[in-house]
């Protein structure tokens, strides 16, 4: 069974419809984590972005640190997450960008210190859902910042009725989501791939 077909039966298994746009998978993807299904999440963007010369992959804390993590595995390249706090420890210079998160309501300063990403660098934005797209713009910010290449961006879930994956798509950016939900209504899930 593909890793697309594994995701979809899990997400039908465990995944839990609350209201009309928000998908609860976190007994599997950013909570609790199935450590196996993520290495196949990760073995599979690898194959997704092969031949990209991919140098880093980039997310956000802190659910989408497990699949950048396992990407980065499967690619053998390093894995770098934005922090939502810049600590005391970061010093020198920082790339920064403002992110919304959709389910807490809030606005957040995402930071990665300038050691960790250079005008060399070819990333690869990984995340676990992709909804509105205020993650990835605040990570592409933070890419450009730094003056590195970004070759695209992989979601594990994307929920194509809120529009963020069209929006970036409509940038020229490469988006490859491993399961596309086109709506929620009714609490019924449907997948659109």
């Amino acid at each position: 069974m593909s890793v697309v077909e594994l995701l979809k039966e899990k997400i039908r298994q465990e995944g839990r419809v609350i209201g009309e746009d928000i998908l609860k998978v976190d007994s599997f993807l950013n909570h609790q984590i199935d450590p196996v299904l993520m290495l196949e999440v990760g073995r599979e963007f690898a194959r997704r972005f092969d031949g990209t010369g991919i140098t880093k992959v980039l997310t956000v804390e802190a659910s989408g640190i497990a699949v950048a993590l396992m990407t980065g595995l499967s690619l053998r390249v390093p894995v770098v997450f934005a922090k939502k706090k810049q600590p005391s420890t970061m010093d020198g210079d920082t790339y920064c960008g403002r992110v919304r998160s959709f389910t807490k309501e809030e606005v957040v300063e995402i930071v990665v210190a300038g050691s960790y990403l250079g005008a060399d660098d070819r990333v690869l934005i990984i995340d676990d859902f992709l909804a509105s797209g205020e993650a990835a713009r605040g990570l592409i910010k933070i890419v450009r910042q730094a003056g590195a290449t970004l070759v695209g961006i992989g979601t594990v879930i994307e929920k194509v009725f809120q529009s963020g994956g069209d929006a970036l798509r409509e940038q020229g950016i490469r988006v490859e989501a491993l399961v596309q939900i086109g709506s929620l209504s009714g609490g019924q899930i449907e997948f659109l791939n």
